[in-house]
């Protein structure tokens, strides 16, 4: 009798554990933190009179996440190449309905929200998984015209005034911002004469500065960020809290639930500045071990695409760096705020927040990494994905 080969017996369904122990971590980190963050306020919001409101909430967003994440893995990757376009005018398409009085919510005087009764989705959520999959695709089916201002760059650059477009209408900065960042980093990635990048470098800069002195709302936000302490009860207020509950954390924190910030000082403790509060709570050796979890995602999503374009799947590459691209550059952003080094931008922190839509489309971002790793080792090992 023949002996089976040794790739008859291939643990084919490995995949990276490394990764998904720095998923699973971050994952539990924010439970405790969004509890600790949120209690004060869910006890005292009349609406709530729970102080584990928003814990239930978010467990059960990331109990939905995970699900969503696991539906995800199970779709090939060729499927979001194959309807890569469909997908992207469909976070488009929500992108204009958001905007439509009775469908879109407003919120804080921003309308970014669609009500689906048991969530509020967020498009822009959805725009940056569309961005990914979009351009990863148009890079590679224009890979010899990249080069051309006319056939290249022009398609490109009207797809994202259009999106721009409707993002500053809600407004949502933060998200255009990343959106932006998405979409230039695979293009440089996938080769893009540095003429026509550096091009779209200098025409985006200049579009940011014009977008922040024409705008009262985004220039209060800017001078605020510059020197909060000129007026630590206004524009300077949730950043001068912010600054002080790092300085508070220290080393080492006050203590996980001593937080004096997050005590009605401190706005949005449990959203966009969780980070401040984690500082305050574990300090400097805290903060340092979420950045170096984040880290180890950004870096994997980085190894994977490497792995794949030496297996000349360039396609999976773009999309699995892109990945690492979009979630190293909203915790860069959102980490830079908190510490005073950003303008305020309004963007969550990965993993990590309180917020459906960013949980679920974390989650759904990180499944379709972790198929083109599980892709790649079936690749390895002489099967066809």
């Amino acid at each position: 009798m023949m002996a089976a080969s040794a790739r008859d017996y291939a643990p084919i369904t490995v995949l990276d554990e490394a990764l998904l122990w720095a998923v699973a971590l971050l994952l539990s980190v924010s439970v405790v933190m969004v509890y600790s963050a949120s209690i004060t306020y869910a006890e005292a919001d009349a609406a709530t009179q729970s102080k584990t409101f928003y814990l239930l909430r978010h467990l059960v967003f990331i109990v939905v996440a995970l699900a969503a994440g696991f539906i995800t893995f199970q779709i090939p990757l060729a499927f979001w190449q194959k309807n890569a376009s469909k997908f992207f005018m469909l976070a488009l398409i929500l992108l204009v309905l958001v905007l439509i009085p009775g469908i879109g919510r407003v919120v804080n005087g921003s309308r970014r929200w669609i009500n689906l009764v048991v969530i509020n989705f967020q498009p822009s959520e959805l725009m940056k998984l569309a961005a990914v999959i979009y351009v990863s695709d148009y890079t590679v089916r224009k890979v010899l015209k990249l080069h051309s201002i006319s056939e290249g760059f022009l398609p490109m650059l009207a797809v994202m005034l259009t999106v721009s477009g409707l993002l500053l209408l809600e407004p949502d900065f933060g998200a255009l911002m990343v959106v932006m960042s998405i979409s230039m980093a695979i293009l440089f990635l996938a080769g893009i004469p540095m003429r026509i990048f550096g091009g779209m470098a200098a025409m985006a800069v200049a579009a940011v500065v014009s977008m922040i002195v024409l705008s009262p709302y985004r220039l209060k936000r800017v001078l605020g960020f510059l020197d909060p302490w000129d007026d630590p009860y206004g524009k300077g207020y949730q950043l001068s809290h912010s600054l002080i509950a790092f300085g508070r954390g220290e080393w080492f924190g006050v203590g996980l639930g001593a937080s004096v910030e997050k005590l009605f000082y401190l706005p949005e403790a449990h959203t966009d500045f969780i980070m401040a509060v984690i500082a305050e709570e574990f300090g400097f050796v805290g903060i340092c071990v979420l950045i170096g979890l984040y880290g180890w995602i950004v870096r994997r999503a980085f190894h994977i695409g490497m792995e794949a374009k030496k297996l000349e799947r360039y396609y999976a590459s773009l999309v699995a760096q892109g990945i690492g691209v979009w979630l190293g550059i909203q915790t860069f952003f959102n980490i830079g705020v908190n510490m005073g080094l950003l303008p305020t931008k309004g963007l969550t922190l990965p993993l990590m927040s309180f917020g459906g839509s960013a949980m679920v489309m974390n989650m759904v971002a990180l499944a379709v990494l972790l198929r083109v790793d599980y892709e790649n080792r079936r690749v390895m090992r002489g099967y066809k994905v």
